[in-house]
């Protein structure tokens, strides 16, 4: 089977991230296909390489980007939503005239056209949070 994830709330304020990272890596080792993980509201957080939690707290965005780079998942992050959390990729960053970029490793900006292909070129949708 072929899902597309949304991911909607960010890694440290609800399950539902740690639960879509743990379903999509259920999904992979069972066989299935990822087309695309889709980052929106507050779970484009998922995305930052700017996160430096305790010591003895998961490093949720890490594990996304090296369960992206073994598996070559799609991690996109929507650009309006991550516009409007100070997210922003190398390129966004000096469209907007700023001197940084902060998204983490295996992550992409882009727009909502995203989700919606993801939609229909999926066999599920999964939806994880509010």
């Amino acid at each position: 089977m072929k899902y597309t994830i949304l991911v909607n709330e960010g890694p440290y304020q609800h399950q539902s991230a740690d639960t879509a990272l743990q379903f999509t890596r259920a999904a992979l080792e069972k066989g299935h296909e990822i087309f695309r993980v889709f980052f929106y509201h507050d779970g484009v957080n998922n995305g930052t390489r700017l996160s430096v939690p305790p010591a003895d707290d998961r490093l949720i965005q890490k594990s996304w980007s090296e369960l992206a780079e073994k598996h070559g998942l799609d991690l996109v992050i929507c650009i309006a939503a991550a516009q409007r959390r100070g997210l922003m990729d190398a390129d966004e960053a000096k469209r907007q005239g700023l001197d940084a970029n902060n998204i983490a490793p295996g992550f992409r900006i882009s727009g909502l056209g995203q989700l919606v292909e993801g939609g229909i070129q999926s066999d599920r949708l999964v939806v994880f949070g509010d």
